[in-house]
């Protein structure tokens, strides 16, 4: 599990082929690309952009991290963050009347 940090602070960390990659299953990131040292000196909560996250975890879910099935949300994320990354990593739905939506 990735926890308590925004995707632009691991991204580039976790973009390689190596064994420790396939043994994570979840991100629940930070909604603010501002650092823990930023964040720490700071009087309100900077919520980021919700659906700049969504993107970014969309991104990582397209490239290093398709394997990854546990999404949610950390440190400045609420509901509409949650939505967008649901919205953003959903999988594509089957057309009416394919096989994969009829169980054939």
């Amino acid at each position: 599990m990735i926890n308590c940090a925004h995707p632009t602070h691991f991204a580039e960390a976790v973009n390689v082929v190596e064994p420790w990659t396939e043994r994570l299953r979840g991100i629940r990131a930070n909604a603010s690309r501002l650092s823990h040292t930023e964040l720490e000196a700071c009087t309100e909560l900077d919520t980021g952009d919700p659906i700049d996250l969504a993107s970014q975890y969309a991104a990582l879910r397209a490239g290093p991290l398709k394997h990854v099935t546990i999404l949610g949300g950390c440190c400045g994320t609420d509901h509409r963050h949650i939505e967008q990354i649901a919205n953003a990593c959903r999988p594509p739905m089957p057309e009416v009347g394919s096989p994969a939506q009829s169980g054939r």
